[in-house]
């Protein structure tokens, strides 16, 4: 298991999704059986759609890949399958079952109970830097970034609001609350940057902050101070700012900022689930993604249909319509919901239920 970076020939590049240059994480591991591969390469595609949902707040769909869309060499490929807020799918992470082909071609072996020796049964997994991409895209809104409590590297920002230059005992007062109210949110563990420039008016330090993310702002100034009070502002979820007793504002932030974690989960799980069309025909489908733009689009992204896997039929849509299927949902095809159902394309009998869409 490895941070690496990657270095390959891209025609087109999209910053953080597609670029030249990247970092990844990659795992790799050798076992004695096919179950016991197997059962590591499911783990890690469930590791990984926990990553992005308990720590992103982003949801995804778990799934295999299609024959075409598998990794070569792979008997099965395992992937997460994000919905971004343009309608476009994003695959987020992978995992394979290699089957012995890896280890038979690189010569790996193992000495058996027996004593004798044994081709390794392989899995390998990975993730990149495409995670930030994907958290841009699924937060984010035309004031700038929006990023989820766990992972933003400054989770509170305060704006203290100087008092008047002569007035040394608001200042003093000011200084003095300032510092518990730090030292308060620190000790709940919260990592907190106090923006204290005073060549920066506090308007423009409210537009940077927003524009950079950070999920709560705290004002603090000689009025709020002699009230004992503190004003919340969050990057989302809450419109109006809030007003806080100082003494509980450590508490308050903890639970608010839990609470924004998972206001931005539900959000973007409503978003996932309003763009997943039902019993679309083939037609339908083509008619609302063949001039499809990732700059923008205006309904659905994801169309789940029966479908019988055909590697010939599947080149052939995405000729047609540029869709491709981003994987068979483990949820829906092991609930047989495929069974009885013809494919939407070739109208003979599904094999699987199957996720179409345009991606990145």
């Amino acid at each position: 298991n490895q941070w690496a970076n990657v270095m390959r020939w891209e025609m087109r590049t999209r910053p953080f999704l597609r670029t030249s240059e990247f970092l990844w994480q990659e795992g790799h591991t050798a076992h004695e059986t096919s179950d016991g591969a197997l059962d590591d390469a499911k783990t890690m595609m469930h590791e990984y759609a926990s990553l992005c949902e308990d720590m992103l707040a982003m949801p995804v769909v778990k799934g295999v890949k299609s024959p075409s869309e598998r990794f070569a060499g792979a008997e099965e490929t395992f992937t997460i399958e994000a919905l971004m807020q343009n309608g476009w799918a994003l695959q987020s992470g992978t995992s394979h079952f290699l089957g012995q082909s890896f280890g038979k071609a690189f010569d790996v072996t193992f000495q058996d109970a027996e004593g004798k020796q044994q081709d390794v049964w392989g899995t390998s997994w990975g993730v990149s830097t495409r995670l930030l991409g994907a958290l841009i895209m699924t937060h984010s809104d035309d004031a700038g970034l929006v990023l989820p409590p766990k992972v933003a590297p400054v989770q509170v920002v305060i704006v203290p609001i100087a008092a008047k230059k002569n007035d040394e005992e608001a200042k003093a007062a000011l200084a003095k609350s300032l510092d518990d109210l730090t030292a308060g949110l620190k000790a709940k563990g919260l990592r907190v940057k106090v923006d204290d420039r005073d060549y920066v008016r506090n308007g423009a330090k409210y537009f940077e902050w927003e524009r950079k993310g950070v999920p709560l702002r705290i004002e603090l100034g000689p009025r709020d101070v002699a009230n004992g009070v503190c004003v919340f502002k969050y990057r989302g979820g809450k419109e109006e700012k809030e007003s806080i007793n100082l003494e509980e504002a450590a508490s308050a932030a903890v639970a608010g900022l839990d609470d924004f974690q998972s206001h931005l989960l539900e959000t973007a799980k409503e978003r996932l689930a309003d763009g997943i069309a039902l019993g679309a025909t083939y037609d339908e489908m083509k008619e609302a993604l063949i001039d499809d733009e990732a700059g923008a689009y205006p309904g659905m992204g994801l169309y789940l249909v029966p479908w019988k896997c055909d590697a010939e039929n599947e080149d052939k849509i995405k000729e047609e319509c540029k869709a491709t299927i981003r994987c068979y949902p483990l949820d829906v095809n092991e609930a047989g919901m495929a069974e009885g159902k013809k494919c939407f394309y070739s109208g003979e009998d599904a094999t699987h239920m199957a996720l179409f869409g345009r991606a990145f």
